[in-house]
Parts: C-alpha cells; sequence; structure tokens
C-alpha cells in the first residue's frame, strides 16, 4: 500500500514538473504580453490612501507626482483634448505595481470612474509596442479607447474593456524600451 503510494506521489510529481505552466499565446493576441504591470485605483485623498497602502504593505510612503497633458502626446479624453491632471504614488512590489490616482479636474476617465463608481480599482495594464496600432485593433474588437496621452518616453490608453472583460485596461508603451 505505502508503496502503491509513493508511486502514485512521484508520478503526480512527474506530471506536474513537465507540464508547460506558462500558457501558450494565440498569434492574433490583442495583448501580446500576459505580465499584468500594473493595478490602478482611484481615491478621492492621494495623502490617505498612499499612508494607508504603505502601512498594509510595510513600505515607505512613496512621493506624489502630478500627471497633465504632454506637448508630444496630448491628453485627449473619448477623443476631444482635455486639460485632466491627476495626482498619482506608486508602490512597486515584487510582481506588481500598485497605481494611486486621485482626479484633479479636467475630463477624465478617472473623474468619470470616482463621479460613477466611487473609489475603486479602476485598470489593470500591460506593457506594449505598438500602442498607435493597438488602439486601432481594440477598437475593431468594440473595445474603444476612452482616454489617451503620454510622458516624456512613452504614451498610455485606456480601453474600454467593460462590457467585454468587465473591467477597464491599461496601455502602456516606454519608447526607451522599444
Amino acid at each position: 500500500m505505502k508503496r502503491n503510494l509513493s508511486l502514485i506521489i512521484i508520478a503526480v510529481l512527474i506530471c506536474l514538473l513537465t507540464t508547460n505552466s506558462v500558457p501558450t499565446m494565440k498569434a492574433d493576441a490583442l495583448i501580446q504580453n500576459h505580465k499584468m504591470a500594473q493595478v490602478a485605483i482611484v481615491v478621492k485623498d492621494i495623502e490617505k490612501a498612499r499612508k494607508n497602502w504603505a502601512m498594509v504593505l510595510g513600505m515607505d510612503v512613496p512621493e506624489v507626482s502630478i500627471a497633465k497633458s504632454h506637448p508630444s502626446r496630448p491628453t485627449k479624453y473619448k477623443g476631444t483634448p482635455s486639460s485632466a491632471e491627476a495626482k498619482l504614488a506608486f508602490f512597486n512590489l515584487e510582481n506588481i505595481q500598485i497605481e494611486l490616482i486621485e482626479p484633479l479636474g479636467g475630463n477624465s476617465t478617472w473623474q468619470e470612474f470616482l463621479d460613477t463608481k466611487g473609489e475603486g480599482i479602476h485598470h489593470i495594464a500591460f506593457m506594449v509596442k505598438g500602442i498607435d496600432g493597438l488602439e486601432r485593433r481594440f477598437e475593431m474588437q468594440g473595445m474603444p479607447t476612452d482616454q489617451n496621452g503620454g510622458w516624456e518616453g512613452g504614451a498610455y490608453s485606456y480601453i474600454n474593456a467593460m462590457q467585454m472583460l468587465g473591467c477597464e485596461l491599461e496601455l502602456l508603451e516606454n519608447y526607451q524600451s522599444n
């Protein structure tokens, strides 16, 4: 009996160790990266939120930066130029980044989320290459761009995937890594 149990355990271990745990990706996948980069939370008070998260995570309270339109890739909300600004704070964990966002004004997906849903998880983000082409591909699948813009050295797009996926997606492209 012990021998049979040992053989079963060994067989199960061999199966587990020889199974490819990395999912295969289809060539037509919209996102060619299965590593989530970020989870973002829209908050009313970033000072309070960053202190609370720091306490829970046992980390230092992160600095706050201001996100605003960049001249090389101005912010657009639903296709229209926007003066949207937000306070941002980031917690870099071992496997993912948590972003806190406090809207400061201007038409934005952040303010719309806060006004309609209150505080909560706004989006999940993936690093991508070729962000403009991806925006068009998502649009063809019924997922329009809610907001896009950039910063020195990169670009972002919020894809409205609520109907299809139940959440907003953020595409992030860092031009230095291309």
